[in-house]
């Protein structure tokens, strides 16, 4: 198992693996980022929460900004945090885990439509559709995670964005739907 200290050693453990849980280590066959990472648990950060966690934490966010045409944030079948290389993203997952919104339970296709029509932050959003749809937060969080897993919304990954801004996937992924994910 390699030994990952450094955001660039990070990036090359994802393009190896192809795949990995953030955290979990809990998906059959899915190596998880955490595991490799050789950092403090409980020292050597700025939070009393480790240089690990931080570093892990921040990388789930900075990779896919940094290098967005080789490395995918998202979410898999059970809602697991993944990253994945953009490769593993053409080649396997696309075609596996895509699945037409209309598929989707309603009020996930009712949290696609207030997404499809003005992007923006989770709490816009969940607020948006706990007023619209009477849903609890709870169940906002679950359409939003099936849209995450079904590929049909995606994080933005923007180097000024402070908050999880969701769009439509093909807005930034149109390619994969034009050609099935062989892009």
């Amino acid at each position: 198992m390699s030994e990952v200290r450094t955001i660039e050693e990070a990036f090359d453990f994802i393009q190896g693996v192809g795949i990995c849980t953030i955290f979990s280590g809990s998906v059959e066959g899915v190596q998880a980022l955490w595991d490799v990472v050789d950092l403090p648990d409980r020292s050597g950060g700025r939070t009393r929460w480790g240089a690990r966690t931080e570093a892990v934490w921040a990388w789930k966010t900075e990779l896919p900004t940094l290098y967005p045409d080789d490395v995918y944030y998202g979410k898999i079948k059970g809602g697991h945090a993944v990253l994945m290389s953009m490769d593993y993203l053409r080649k396997t997952h696309y075609r596996k885990s895509k699945r037409p919104v209309a598929d989707c339970r309603e009020l996930a296709r009712h949290v696609y439509d207030i997404i499809r029509l003005s992007p923006g932050t989770s709490a816009e959003i969940r607020r948006e559709a706990m007023e619209r749809f009477g849903c609890s937060k709870s169940r906002f969080e679950s359409a939003l995670k099936e849209l995450q897993v079904t590929l049909n919304i995606v994080r933005l990954n923007e180097p000024d964005l402070k908050n999880d801004t969701w769009v439509p996937f093909a807005e930034v992924y149109g390619e994969f739907d034009r050609v099935g994910g062989e892009a």
